[in-house]
């Protein structure tokens, strides 16, 4: 089997493999089966693999990473979110909010599978590794910021129903204040240093790929702030001993300069970042 008729054997099997994996930690959110219980790390493992393999052999078979449309952006952002979650439960070692980030992993992976072309014909600059290695290490980093704003809401929502003394259908179904901002931390943690990566690397690759480079580039600059907020909330932590609501509060506060960046910046000021 050659690397293209692999790729089209896992367009239809990592979505598949997906619902299984969100199959198992639902039936042991929603049910209780120890079964599930034992079953959801080892599944993980097995569909994060698969996917790393499917977008290896990918980009194997068209000579280009898969972040050249829309539809190759959604299988890595799904990767980027099985990776993240997993560093997550591994360091944690808590399962209880695996259904709901992997379910999102695999809406993203279905409409991927459902809607990706085939490209052999693209702009020569799409075929860099070091772009595929900066746009990869890039949304990883962005999507784990993403997960700790998640946990830092999911802290504030616990925080709120314990001081209300309503202990409800939050407080019983998510991890405890502690474990959240543990999370919230690690999560924080990695998705800090996959933007350091992609920063190093995009200053190392764009001044080589473009004439028209500068510094000065909107969305440079955007990435840069939201490196800087990450640094000093992380710094703060260590050096002032920050510690619970007040850090999830940060947290949140720099997740919407990325989200700031993800939106007003790419649609106002491109810059080079353009490849149209």
């Amino acid at each position: 089997m050659n690397f293209v008729s692999a790729v089209d054997v896992l367009v239809i099997g990592i979505p598949l493999a997906y619902a299984f994996l969100v199959g198992v930690y639902g039936r042991s959110f929603f049910g209780g089966s120890q079964r599930a219980d034992r079953l959801q790390t080892p599944t993980l493992f097995t569909v994060v693999l698969l996917h790393v393999l499917y977008i290896l052999l990918r980009t194997a078979a068209f000579d280009h990473a898969p972040v050249t449309t829309v539809f190759e952006i959604m299988t890595m952002l799904a990767a980027c979110i099985a990776i993240s979650y997993t560093y997550i439960e591994i360091r944690t070692k808590t399962t209880s909010t695996g259904f709901f980030i992997l379910l999102l992993a695999f809406i993203f992976q279905l409409i991927s599978s459902l809607f990706i072309k085939d490209l052999v014909t693209i702009d020569p600059i799409l075929r860099s590794k070091l772009l595929g290695f900066h746009v990869s290490s890039a949304l990883l980093g962005y999507t784990a910021v993403s997960l700790s704003a998640v946990y830092g809401l999911l802290y504030l929502l616990l925080y709120h129903e314990i001081k209300s003394f309503r202990l409800g259908v939050i407080y019983s179904r998510i991890p405890t204040l502690e474990t959240l901002e543990k999370m919230s931390h690690k999560a924080e943690v990695l998705g800090f240093i996959m933007l350091s990566v992609a920063i190093t690397v995009g200053l190392v690759w764009l001044p080589q790929a473009f004439e028209s480079f500068s510094y000065l580039d909107p969305k440079l600059i955007g990435t840069f702030i939201i490196w800087t907020l990450y640094a000093g909330a992380l710094g703060a932590k260590r050096a002032l001993g920050w510690q619970g609501r007040k850090t999830m509060i940060l947290s949140l506060i720099a997740f919407g300069f990325v989200v700031l960046s993800m939106t007003v910046i790419n649609v106002y000021w491109t810059g080079f970042h353009s490849f149209h």
